[in-house]
């Protein structure tokens, strides 16, 4: 089997998928309230192309500010954890206790605390970044090991020159392993943002979408979001597979 038919075997089993659902919808005429053919939702789709596309760039733009802030944060502190030990056993579980409080039950006061606009957004989507990416950041840190740290410092190596040769390559596949995880609960707190008050975004659009019982514009949006998550990970992957080829295999 050639590469390429390798790589067209999953969109071959998406279009199967696709037009096995078109068939039973409309063979069984399941009524639009229930699961409405594929053919009704990419009409929806182009129809709304205008409104969608609004919703799609403001969520996609929350995600991206939300996931950088939170990555950039989540390194940091993971790296100031692994290597300052005093703050790892001071804030760490602070770090943990943060997580352990659902998003639902305080994004009223981010809205409060951040305004109606695309900041409270983006705060939602950093809290649910940040932490995967420290706590992934710590452990590959400090799984390097010890006897090649010693190595390094037998040759006179600082500390400083230790971590950017060899703790972070060696942690680099962790780190991007909660980067893909990192996007798409980002995109998960955009759009849980956006329920609490916002005029334009896919999380208002699914809202309305419920409260008026369009279920082919709510099967539409949930397409946009899936495409909006798809391509954001596909995004990230590449960039591991791209940048950090080495795996674990240091």
């Amino acid at each position: 089997m050639t590469g390429w038919q390798v790589k067209c075997q999953p969109l071959a089993a998406l279009c199967a998928a696709l037009i096995l659902w078109e068939i039973l919808a409309r063979y069984y005429a399941t009524p639009f309230q229930v699961i409405p053919p594929v053919s009704a939702i990419l009409s929806d789709m182009v129809g709304s192309g205008d409104v969608l596309v609004r919703g799609f760039l403001r969520t996609l733009l929350e995600t991206l500010l939300g996931f950088v802030l939170g990555a950039l944060f989540g390194f940091a502190m993971g790296a100031i954890f692994a290597e300052v030990r005093i703050f790892e056993k001071m804030f760490f579980p602070l770090f943990v206790v943060s997580q352990t409080i659902p998003v639902i039950a305080f994004g009223a006061l981010v809205v409060i605390w951040f305004g109606n606009g695309i900041m409270s957004k983006v705060m939602i989507a950093f809290y649910l970044t940040f932490f995967p990416v420290t706590v992934n950041t710590h452990r590959g840190l400090l799984s390097v090991d010890q006897q090649r740290v010693d190595l390094f410092r037998s040759f006179g190596a600082t500390t400083w020159r230790i971590f950017w040769t060899l703790r972070l390559p060696f942690a680099l596949p962790t780190i991007m392993a909660a980067l893909l995880l990192g996007v798409s609960l980002s995109l998960i707190g955009a759009i849980v943002g956006e329920w609490f008050g916002d005029t334009v975004g896919l999380g208002v659009m699914l809202v309305q979408a419920m409260y008026a019982e369009n279920m082919v514009r709510l099967w539409s949006i949930i397409v946009s979001c899936g495409l909006l998550g798809t391509g954001l990970y596909g995004v990230i992957a590449w960039v591991g597979r791209r940048y950090v080829w080495w795996g674990g295999e240091l």
